[in-house]
């Protein structure tokens, strides 16, 4: 998505993808990111006081809770925003921009799930969120893979030049970019976050418009197979990275 990060973006943005009847894949993205939600929150390493970057369509907020967590979510959509306190009236929501929102370092673990590949400057953010935790605070990042399964079978078949390419559903939910490992251990290090355990989710080997009509338990082992294999080749792959100094 090119337009401009404003709050009236994100609400459109909602409107186009978290709550439109038109987007028929959205039940399988939350399927994984419900299954894949108990090995994201075990890299919080026991962390008592978590902030959610974005509500999304609530999945990871609901585990969090579910947990009982002390779960918080910044939410630049007034939209969405509104839909996490219907949902969630024990859950802290902070409406702002996350360029504007600035606590301080209160958090001892920050979710950046699916945000990286979003934004214009990716490493100025992550500096911005490194203020936001502790000294010894973690952040949990979680992107699209570049080399994943899917994406070189894809490459093998001529369906797309490179394994960076963007696809047609990479830019209609907003990606700007995909990553390997290496790309995305140095975006965190450059904003001063040392990278500590590198995590994967979800085995893909075609796009998700080819998944509609398989059945819910393949869709469920696809993703719960994967403490098992190389996180390289998952759909998704993350990182916990840490503040290691006040400064």
């Amino acid at each position: 998505m090119t337009t401009q990060m404003t709050p009236d973006a994100l609400d459109e943005y909602a409107r186009d993808y978290y709550l439109s009847d038109d987007i028929d894949d959205i039940d399988i993205e939350e399927r994984a990111q419900r299954l894949s939600a108990p090995r994201v929150i075990e890299a919080t390493a026991g962390a008592r006081r978590v902030i959610d970057m974005g509500y999304g369509t609530g999945e990871m907020a609901r585990e969090l809770l579910a947990r009982g967590l002390r779960a918080e979510v910044v939410e630049g959509s007034p939209l969405l925003a509104d839909r996490a306190v219907a949902a969630h009236p024990d859950l802290v929501v902070h409406r702002a921009m996350f360029e504007e929102f600035a606590p301080g370092p209160v958090y001892d673990a920050v979710l950046a799930l699916h945000v990286m590949e979003h934004v214009d400057d990716p490493r100025t953010l992550m500096a911005h969120v490194r203020g936001w935790l502790r000294p010894g605070g973690a952040v949990i990042v979680m992107v699209p893979n570049r080399e994943s399964l899917h994406r070189r079978l894809a490459v093998r078949m001529g369906l797309q030049e490179r394994l960076d390419e963007l696809s047609e559903r990479d830019h209609l939910v907003g990606h700007r970019r995909v990553y390997d490992f290496e790309t995305l251990e140095g975006d965190l290090r450059a904003a001063g976050l040392e990278p500590q355990e590198r995590l994967g989710s979800t085995l893909k080997v075609v796009p998700n418009s080819m998944m509609l009509g398989w059945p819910a338990t393949l869709h469920e082992a696809l993703t719960l197979i994967s403490p098992e294999l190389p996180p390289e080749l998952l759909a998704n792959i993350g990182v916990r990275a840490v503040r290691t100094s006040a400064t």
